[in-house]
């Protein structure tokens, strides 16, 4: 699927957030290829599920670390987006993710939850987790993301 058509700089970065949980604006392209679902968005927060399968595997036979790198800068990173005002933009600068568990075929659904904890005029900061079906913590991960206003 493409990018979403239309001038979406005159919504805030929430409002587009919502439209996309809502499914009133499409998906990225990077989600649909991977079978995430943003599942919820507030303003500061954003998680997105997903669950796992055999075509995401490395050659251990355990889920690629960069589906978890992946699920979490997605999550941190439209948190940060729910702070824009409208034709603000921003950019992923630094990702650090500290692997707990591996994901496994079987694994179920996993959820990934970023939570904005600074948000400056030029850079914000948020923190993620990824976390299974049981609440078990598998990563988690923090970002330094940087901000253009128009």
């Amino acid at each position: 699927m493409s990018a979403p058509t239309g001038d979406l700089t005159e919504l805030s970065g929430l409002e587009v957030m919502q439209r996309m949980a809502a499914g009133l604006l499409p998906p990225p392209s990077i989600a649909t290829l991977l079978g995430m679902d943003l599942e919820t968005v507030e303003e500061g927060t954003a998680a997105f599920v997903l669950t796992p399968d055999e075509r995401m595997l490395n050659p251990l036979g355990s889920v690629h670390g960069g589906i978890a790198a992946t699920l979490l800068d997605s999550c941190m990173g439209c948190a940060v987006h729910t702070t824009l005002p409208p034709g603000g933009d921003y950019t992923t600068a630094q990702l650090t993710v500290h692997y707990l568990r591996p994901m496994r075929p079987g694994t179920g659904q996993v959820r990934a939850v970023g939570t904005v904890l600074h948000r400056g005029r030029t850079q914000s900061t948020a923190e993620g987790r990824l976390l299974d079906a049981d609440g078990r913590l598998l990563a988690h991960a923090s970002t330094t993301c940087l901000i253009r206003m128009p």
